[in-house]
This record gives structure tokens, C-alpha cells and sequence, in this order.
């Protein structure tokens, strides 16, 4: 098995379909000599027997055998062996005698000893009868026939008419050369065809052998187990062709029956997939409600030219992805903290320096007391206002780039944010709050340059927690209000933006929250509304599986 397998495919393919055809061609010639061989049996027989019974029959015979005519009998066996091309006819009395026979010698003398054959059916009982057999004249195909007397009562003799059968072997050798022949011709052409079918096989497998399929399928289904997201393909009619253990467990499916091969329909009853199937548009981001759950498919036709042979949709759940995006902003917004804190306290460092190396100590000292001095009041501003430390390390990040970038972040000095609800976690807030004041700024800076402010009033008053974030970006045109939220689309113009209020906009649907956009005299006005209870949310907007 081994070295069958060390074999290229073309070779395999030859040697099996080779093997295949000589075996069905050698069985199938055989069946055929063997059934030509009886056949031609069955005929020389025949012709044997009718010739002896014709012989019996003629009257001149039988009353040459009655006088024991030998010097008549034998020309006449002759003469009739010659007629009939039979090999022998051999004339004997009721004694089984022979009367007349080709080879003078061996007149007299009794039939059995030719071949063993008392031709008792014929001579006792009057029958006719076949006998294959070995006597004098060699092998051959005996018919024998009683010689009754003219009432055809008595059994007066009997004639055997011989028919050699090298005739019968030249004809079986003749067919079985013409047998070899095509076993051989068969196995030619079947060469051919396994030559033009593997490499036809091999096109359409791309030129891999079979064990490197089976290793690229092993590497498929351990890579499709490896990854965190669902994956689910389809082929053209609707049956599922692939599905790993993750899209089982947050399809919530069982996992002990297998799934493979079953309709998709079965499995997941409103699958979108189907659509895709007939349609050809891939579908991209769309909202899966599964249960509790709610996760974010794509979900791509395969086509091969212009026919569409499956569906293939990959999906996650709408958590993960949410937080795994609310991590990266928190890391940027910390990064960004950090590198405004740093660049801010150089530049105020060097200006101190520069004021002690050329002796005015005392502008020097002002202006750490004034530095200390807004500081200070931001600081004591946010410990009252806003106790929760990662939403305060957030606004004073966020103030700090507002002066990097030469602009003033006013937070409203009546606003209290004192105690954030349980169902709403600090790190959504610091996402929320940093994606509105990073557009603010940007926008204020855009519009109004350096000197502009952005205003920030925070309340946790009554039962929603509100958030108001005021630029002077020039607002944002009143046909943009509801497309500003959606991913991609930016005021700015720019690629590669427009994903901060996507963001903040899926973060508030999760919360049940929501976000108003108003113009304001100098820009636009974002509020944001949380309750402080949790409410489940809507449905999301397609609710279907896969």
C-alpha cells in the first residue's frame, strides 16, 4: 500500500484501470472460450449423431450387416466419411464387432477395444447416444446409433461416426490469440484514457496529489477549530458543507449531532444565507439576534466563473467585537493622554528652565504657581464631581491634549457625575466621553484654530445620566444629522474616519441609550442620555441566523 501510494496519480490511475480491464477482458474471454468450446461440442456432436443415425437407417446397410459384409461395408464407410468429413465410420455387428472400419487391421476385432466403450446403450437398449473419447484414430466426438431390422425390433448392429476434435482446438487457439490481442488493446486504450482522465483530474485539483488534499483538508479543518470566529458554508443546494465547533456553540446548536451534510434550512430555520445563495450580493456587518445574544455576520457567495456554488458566512458575537473596539480606543485615548501630559510638562519645563538660567526667578516661580494653580482647581473640580477614577484620568488626559493643541477644555463647574450605576461601566463611559471630546477638539481646531474651547457639563440628576459636549467645529449640516452616526461617515471628508460615533452610537444602543445632535451658536451641541436602569434592548435590525 505503501509504495502504491508513493506512486504519482497518472501511474496509479494507469495501473488500476489497467488491472481492471484485463481482469474483466480475461474473465470475460474466458467465459467466451469456455462457452465456444462447449458450443463447438455440442455441434461436432450433433453432426456426429444425425450422420450415424442416417447410416443406420439405409437398408443397404442393414442387410450388409446382416450378411456380415465386410469387403461391401467398408468402401461404402469410406465413401461416406469422405461425404461427410467425418474423421471416422466404423461398422459393427450385434456383438459390437467391427464389420467395417478405416484401418483393415483392425476389422474383426471388438469396438471396446478402441475405447473402452462396451456401447451397451445402443447395442441393449437401442438408444443413441454421444461419446467423447480416445481410441485409435486419436481424440474425437463419437455419435452412435443402433441398426434395427426391417421391423425395427431387433438391434441387428451399430454404426459410430467420429468427428476429430483438433478441429475444435485449432478454433479455441485461434479465438484465444484473438483474446490476448484484446486484452491487450483494451489495456492500451485504457492507458490513454487514465492518462487524458488524470490530467484532466489534476486540473481541476489544481496538480495536487491525493495526500496532499487530504493534508490541505486536515490543515482547513484544524485552522477553521483554531479560529474564534463561527464559520458556516453552504454549497448550491442549501447543504451545509462546513461548520466548526465555534459557530456550533454560539449558534448554541447540539453539539453531538452532527451537522454536515444537513439543510441549512434544518439547522437554522431563518438563515439568511439562503438569500445570498440567490441573490449573489454579499452581505456585510448585519445584526444576528441568536437568543440572548446578538452577533455581527458576513456573508459572501463562492462562485466558480458565473455560477454561484455556495455561501460561506462568517460571524462573531456583537460583545466581543464591541469590546475588543472599546480596548483599542481606551489604549489610543491613554496613549494620547500620556503623550499630551509629556509634551505639555516639556514645554513647561523648558520655559522654567529658560526663566532660572537668565535670573528671573521670580517669573519663574509665578508661573509654576500658575500652572500648579489651574492644575489644582481641574483636579479638585474632577475629585468632587467625578470620584470614579478611570472617567476622571480621562477628562484630565483629554484636557491636557486640549492645551497641547491650543485649546481650552471648559468642564462645567456644577456638574456631578458622583455615582456611576452597576449596570454601566466606567470603561463604556471613557469611550463614550473620549470619542465626543477627541471630535470636538478636532473640529474646534479645524474651524476656529488655536484659542478655541470646547464645553463639557456632566449631570447624574434623575434617572438618566446626561452628558453635553459643545464644540466650535461650525456645526454639522442639518441633511448629515442622522448619516453622521453611521460607520465611515465623517464631517471631516477624510478616509480612514468617521468610526468614533459609530462606536459611541453601538455602545449607547447596548445600554439602551441614546444621543441628540443640536446645533449650538458656534458649532454643534452632542447630548447623551443613559439610564441608570437597564432596559433590554430592541431588536436589532435583522434577525435572522448564519
Amino acid at each position: 500500500m505503501r509504495k502504491l501510494q508513493a506512486l504519482k496519480l497518472k501511474t496509479r490511475m494507469i495501473l488500476v484501470l489497467g488491472i481492471m480491464t484485463v481482469v474483466q477482458t480475461g474473465v470475460i474471454g474466458l467465459v467466451a472460450v469456455l462457452t465456444l468450446h462447449h458450443s463447438l461440442d455440442e455441434q461436432i456432436g450433433q453432426r456426429a449423431l444425425d450422420v450415424a443415425k442416417t447410416i443406420a437407417a439405409m437398408p443397404n446397410v442393414r442387410s450388409a450387416v446382416e450378411r456380415r459384409d465386410s469387403d461391401y461395408l467398408v468402401p461404402l464407410s469410406l465413401t461416406l466419411a469422405e461425404q461427410t468429413q467425418a474423421r471416422f465410420i466404423v461398422i459393427g455387428d450385434r456383438d459390437g464387432v467391427r464389420l467395417a472400419h478405416p484401418r483393415a487391421e483392425m476389422i474383426g476385432y471388438s469396438m471396446a477395444d478402441d475405447d473402452g466403450d462396451d456401447n451397451a446403450p445402443a447395442l441393449r437398449f437401442g438408444q443413441t447416444y454421444l461419446a467423447k473419447a480416445q481410441g485409435s484414430m486419436g481424440w474425437s466426438m463419437r455419435g452412435k446409433a443402433p441398426i434395427f431390422d426391417e421391423y425395427g425390433e431387433q438391434v441387428l448392429g451399430i454404426v459410430s461416426v467420429g468427428y476429430h476434435l483438433d478441429q475444435v482446438a485449432l478454433t479455441i487457439t485461434r479465438y484465444s490469440v484473438t483474446l490476448i490481442v484484446v486484452i491487450l488493446l483494451s489495456f492500451g486504450v485504457s492507458a490513454m484514457i487514465a492518462i487524458w482522465f488524470a490530467n484532466h483530474f489534476k486540473q481541476a485539483i489544481f496538480g495536487l496529489e491525493p495526500e496532499q488534499i487530504g493534508r490541505l483538508f486536515s490543515e482547513q479543518r484544524a485552522t477553521l477549530e483554531s479560529v474564534k470566529e463561527g464559520i458556516i458554508a453552504i454549497n448550491a443546494t442549501g447543504h451545509i458543507t462546513t461548520i466548526n465547533r465555534t459557530a456550533v456553540v454560539a449558534l448554541g446548536l447540539p453539539e453531538a449531532q452532527p451537522h454536515v451534510g444537513r439543510p441549512i434550512e434544518e439547522v437554522l430555520p431563518d438563515s439568511a444565507m439562503l438569500d445570498v445563495l440567490q441573490s449573489g450580493e454579499p452581505q456585510f456587518d448585519r445584526e444576528v439576534r441568536r437568543g440572548e445574544r446578538i452577533i455581527i455576520a458576513n456573508r459572501i457567495p463562492l462562485r466558480q466563473g458565473d455560477e454561484i456554488t455556495g455561501v460561506v458566512s462568517s460571524f462573531r458575537p456583537k460583545d466581543e467585537l464591541a469590546e475588543v473596539s472599546k480596548k483599542l480606543t481606551r489604549i489610543q485615548q491613554y496613549a494620547d493622554s500620556l503623550r499630551s501630559q509629556s509634551h505639555e510638562y516639556a514645554n513647561k519645563l523648558h520655559t522654567i528652565a529658560g526663566l532660572i538660567q537668565i535670573g528671573a526667578t521670580d517669573e519663574a516661580l509665578a508661573l509654576i504657581g500658575q500652572e500648579t494653580k489651574a492644575h489644582q482647581a481641574l483636579i479638585k473640580l474632577l475629585l468632587n464631581a467625578v470620584p470614579d477614577p478611570v472617567l476622571s484620568g480621562c477628562l484630565l488626559g483629554k484636557y491636557n491634549r486640549a492645551k497641547e493643541m491650543g485649546l481650552l477644555l471648559e468642564i462645567d463647574p456644577e456638574s456631578h457625575m458622583a455615582e456611576l450605576p452597576a449596570n454601566i461601566p466606567a470603561e463604556d463611559l471613557v469611550t463614550i466621553i473620549g470619542n465626543l471630546l477627541d471630535n470636538a477638539l478636532e473640529a474646534t481646531l479645524a474651524h476656529q484654530g488655536k484659542g478655541g474651547q470646547v464645553f463639557l457639563s456632566m449631570t447624574d440628576v434623575g434617572n438618566d445620566l446626561v452628558f453635553e459636549v459643545e464644540d466650535q467645529g461650525g456645526g454639522v449640516a442639518e441633511t448629515e444629522h442622522e448619516r453622521i452616526f453611521e460607520k465611515g461617515v465623517s464631517s471631516k471628508g477624510e478616509t480612514g474616519r468617521g468610526y468614533g460615533l459609530h462606536l459611541v452610537k453601538g455602545i449607547l444602543e447596548d445600554l439602551n441609550g441614546t444621543i441628540m445632535l443640536e446645533p449650538s451658536p458656534q458649532g454643534a451641541r452632542f447630548v447623551v442620555y443613559l439610564p441608570k436602569q437597564l432596559v433590554t434592548p430592541g431588536e436589532p435590525e435583522d434577525s435572522r441566523d448564519g
